[in-house]
């Protein structure tokens, strides 16, 4: 899997799923945030925090929080170059993943990079 970079719902690169066999999705800093287990995405402090579901990060109430560039609803900005990636955190436990919500159609209140550093340790 090639690295995948996603974007908030204004169109800007925010953080990127690494190739590293993982799923680890990092932020444009090099921090490792998070990591995708099937659909489910969880942080690594174990927290259910969404899913990912055909190209688009779903909050907890099925709202959509961010974007690979092909399913974007804006014209993706240019992306900057990545830092230098961080050390990965341990994993911590995986918490049991809620009930999925029916998908809503609009945006979530929450920014993309606070959805994610919702799981860093």
């Amino acid at each position: 899997m090639a690295e995948v970079s996603l974007f908030d719902v204004k169109g800007n690169p925010v953080a990127y799923i690494a190739e590293d066999g993982e799923g680890t999705i990092y932020l444009w800093r090099g921090e490792a945030v998070a990591y995708l287990k099937q659909e489910h995405i969880y942080g690594f402090n174990g927290n259910h925090l969404g899913w990912f579901d055909g190209g688009v990060l779903r909050d907890g109430t099925g709202a959509c929080v961010g974007f690979v560039k092909e399913k974007c609803p804006r014209i993706p900005k240019i992306e900057p170059i990545k830092s230098i990636k961080k050390i990965t955190k341990i994993k911590s436990i995986q918490k049991i993943a809620p009930i999925r919500p029916i998908n809503k159609p609009g945006a979530s209140s929450i920014p993309l990079e606070v959805f994610l550093t919702g799981g860093a340790k």
